[in-house]
């Protein structure tokens, strides 16, 4: 029964709210801020403005929306004024505030907030090679994992090069039934690994093929341990310009990189009111260097450029990381704290507001939203390197420098046995391609394996 009373009362407040304000267009303030409020032409879109949307449709009131003036959330200026969106509420300019706008003890004085929207807390973005630790495999570090994989396939493929320019070269195996062939798999791999290491390792090969071949790998080998040399030197001179940075700990003990936050946010006042050591620390260098940025985007751009980590909303962070991806967002979260809608004080607006908005986070709407405009727009690694490791790309002219050079050779190749066959063909007169074909079965066939085999016998006894 008092259930059943209580939900009368609450129609009732909620129908006279909906009559009040079907006879008063609501003035909405908000502020600029992606993804909750965005220019899109004329118009206005965002998380903000479709949940100011479903909030209109679901307690009937039409609404008149505006940019704050001065571009602030809010706080009490130097004149112990408010100013920003709080400002406009307590002025009267504005019925709401609908923004990304912290719930905090000193605004709840001066005016009255619904339930919150979104949930978040505070931390901090910087570039992911600041926040790297040194690897145990850094060795490796100067090329990329596809780096590693391309000069593998590489070195794969000129060892069976060199193993089939061997074969089919006469100049390398002149007679396949008497001779044993010098170049065999496991020596050809032997011989390129030779040349990465600067070391000559014999028998060299002698006809044109071959040696086109080895001197391709050679000055593949040279340049590839150049870069790679020169890569490692680099990455050695960065890494001792920054240490890794995990938590606000690691921030605040460090000078090498200035770190910031929105000037007279709460998240300014968090670190300002705080009494943790730590968290003062972090004030006072903000304030001794003066490091604050006037908004979060400039935040987010100071820190793509380098040697600089904003603090912010965690909430706010996930979308510069999900659309930029050099940057890395702190797994520290402190201060959890909440984004409330702002409305003047004793509002009739704020009961029926929180019950709407509670409504659309049981029926997985707030979720929508969030999943909607937070949608990761970052095309990954490939597109946007993490590191200074070199990848592919970086060097696909000495790749395909190589692999020219390995299709020449093969070429050459297989030119001299034709040659070759051609000679015999006209000596013997049969037909080139059957002395062609003879030829390649005595040094890829049966017979060119038993005469290894009678070879490496003799050789033995």
């Amino acid at each position: 029964m008092k259930g059943f009373t209580a939900l009368v009362f609450s129609l009732a407040a909620m129908t006279a709210w909906v009559v009040t304000a079907d006879a008063k267009e609501l003035s909405i303030t908000t502020i600029k801020q992606d993804p909750y409020t965005m220019s899109r032409g004329s118009e206005l879109e965002g998380y903000c403005i479709d949940l100011i949307s479903e909030l209109s449709k679901k307690l009937g009131f039409s609404y008149k929306l505006h940019l704050v003036r001065d571009n602030r959330y809010g706080a009490i200026d130097s004149s112990s004024s408010w100013n920003g969106m709080i400002g406009e509420i307590i002025r009267g300019e504005a019925d709401l505030a609908v923004a990304p706008l912290t719930l905090t003890a000193v605004r709840e004085q001066f005016v009255d907030m619904t339930t919150p929207f979104m949930q978040t807390g505070i931390g901090f973005i910087l570039r992911k090679d600041l926040a790297s630790e040194d690897s145990t495999f850094s060795l490796l570090s100067p090329f990329s994992t596809d780096m590693w994989v391309g000069i593998l396939i590489a070195f794969l493929l000129t060892g069976l090069c060199i193993f089939l320019v061997g074969r089919i070269s006469p100049t390398e195996w002149s007679e396949p039934d008497v001779e044993e062939h010098s170049f065999t798999l496991l020596h050809s791999f032997w011989y390129i690994t030779g040349a990465l290491t600067l070391q000559g390792a014999g028998p060299h090969p002698k006809a044109l093929s071959g040696r086109l071949v080895s001197a391709i790998w050679w000055m593949f080998a040279l340049m590839l341990l150049a870069c790679y040399l020169g890569s490692f030197k680099s990455m050695l001179h960065s890494n001792n310009k920054h240490v890794s940075i995990k938590s606000f700990e690691d921030l605040a003990n460090q000078d090498v990189i200035d770190y910031g936050t929105v000037d007279a946010g709460s998240t300014m006042l968090f670190f300002k009111n705080s009494n943790n050591p730590i968290y003062r620390r972090i004030y006072q260098n903000m304030e001794r260097k003066k490091s604050y940025v006037y908004s979060m985007e400039e935040g987010i751009r100071r820190t793509q450029e380098g040697n600089f980590a904003f603090i912010g909303e965690a909430v706010s962070l996930d979308l510069a990381v999900s659309r930029y991806c050099k940057m890395t967002r702190s797994q520290e979260i402190i201060a959890m704290r909440a984004y409330s809608i702002a409305a003047p004080l004793g509002s009739p607006l704020v009961k029926n507001l929180t019950m709407a908005i509670l409504q659309l986070s049981e029926s997985g709407e707030l979720t929508y939203l969030r999943d909607k405009w937070w949608a990761s727009s970052c095309v990954g690694a490939n597109g946007d390197h993490t590191s200074e490791a070199l990848q592919p790309h970086d060097l696909r002219g000495l790749f395909l420098f190589l692999g020219l050079g390995l299709g020449v050779g093969l070429l050459l190749a297989l030119m001299e046995l034709l040659s070759r066959a051609r000679n015999q063909a006209k000596d013997g007169k049969k037909s080139c391609c059957s002395v062609l074909t003879a030829e390649l079965n005595r040094r890829f066939g049966s017979g060119g394996e038993s005469a290894e085999q009678d070879s490496s016998e003799k050789s033995k006894a």
